[in-house]
């Protein structure tokens, strides 16, 4: 199988991963959060605009993404993200809401904001195998 399309089915499987992003003291942050996916390795989220992860992206738009492990499979996942706006948004939020419907409860809070991350990295690792399956993608 494609190894993008290993990675896309595994990520397809899992809603919550964590995020980490970068504060302007330069100091790591990481936080859970869920997230949605389009078939280009595209990852969806939202969080609050007073948040230190939405405060960190606005200076420093550099993440990583840390999804799964309950079954010794792991995707690390570093790219760049993108605050989501106009018709861009409502493209994006439709595909979040297809996966997390349940989340539609947070769409109308004040100071929701939701962001799309184009990975530029993503390492796909199965320990369950013998050898270890462990693949790297750069764009």
């Amino acid at each position: 199988m494609d190894q993008k399309k290993i990675i896309l089915k595994f990520i397809k499987k899992h809603t919550i991963g964590v995020v980490s992003t970068v504060s302007p003291e330069n100091t790591p942050e990481a936080a859970v959060v869920e997230f949605g996916e389009t078939d280009d390795l595209e990852i969806i989220f939202d969080t609050l605009s007073d948040s230190r992860k939405y405060k960190n992206i606005q200076t420093n738009n550099n993440v990583a993404f840390a999804i799964g492990w309950d079954e010794d499979i792991t995707v690390q996942y570093e790219g760049k993200a993108f605050e989501l706006n106009g018709e861009e948004l409502t493209k994006y939020k439709k595909i979040f809401f297809k996966k997390l419907p349940h989340a539609r409860k947070w769409e109308k809070v004040k100071g929701i904001k939701f962001f799309k991350v184009v990975s530029n990295w993503i390492r796909y690792s199965d320990l369950r195998k013998h050898p270890w399956e462990v693949f790297e993608l750069r764009f």
